[in-house]
């Protein structure tokens, strides 16, 4: 996850020296079968079947990009950490996919637009997410759809975005929104969670 604003929780994390370490913990690297398998299993059934132009907004190392690429889809991903986009680009050399340092909140993408807007664990570090959700909608084609994987992290200081606030931001961008719980699903974390962990499929 990548931060955007000196007035949020992530602000004052140098993602650049993240970088070194982020790929340790399991949903991030899908270093272990099984976890990779996990977030394969769900990416798969969140994005079309068909090969998409999918953007992957915050995408750190680019490891779902990697698994999208797997598919056939083609890939642009962006982040604010010039050193996590190298490691991006290390991952995904030679395949169908481009990755550029840019802000997650107004991606450097010119006038391209994407079947699929992709992104994980950044949304909740965006100062204003309703605003940002109605620009994002604004990159899709016609039939695309938004794929945001969010919770709310910790029990004693809790951040993030929760679930409900989360689909009332979407409500009057989105026709069809589904909410798919994730904290039950250990794999996908390599242990197990309690808080709250979640993905929204919504499309225009």
């Amino acid at each position: 996850m990548t931060s955007n604003s000196d007035m949020n929780p992530g602000a004052g994390v140098d993602w650049d020296a993240e970088s070194v370490t982020f790929d340790d913990e399991p949903d991030h690297g899908l270093r272990d079968p099984v976890v990779r398998e996990a977030w394969a299993t769900r990416l798969r059934a969140w994005l079309p079947e068909r090969a998409a132009d999918v953007l992957d907004l915050g995408c750190g190392t680019g490891s779902l990009s990697l698994l999208a690429s797997e598919w056939g889809h083609r890939v642009t991903g962006v982040d604010r950490s010039p050193r996590m986009v190298d490691l991006a680009r290390a991952k995904l050399a030679g395949r169908d996919a481009v990755f550029l340092v840019g802000d997650a909140a107004a991606p450097p993408i010119g006038e391209q637009r994407f079947d699929v807007l992709l992104c994980r664990h950044v949304l909740w570090t965006l100062p204003d997410p309703e605003r940002v959700l109605r620009h994002w909608r604004g990159l899709l084609r016609p039939g695309g759809r938004l794929v945001l994987v969010e919770g709310v992290w910790g029990t004693v200081s809790p951040v993030g975005i929760p679930a409900d606030r989360l689909t009332a931001f979407l409500k009057p961008l989105a026709a069809d929104i589904r909410v798919e719980p994730l904290s039950d699903d250990a794999r996908l974390w390599g242990r197990e969670v309690e808080d709250e962990r979640y993905a929204v499929i919504a499309a225009p």
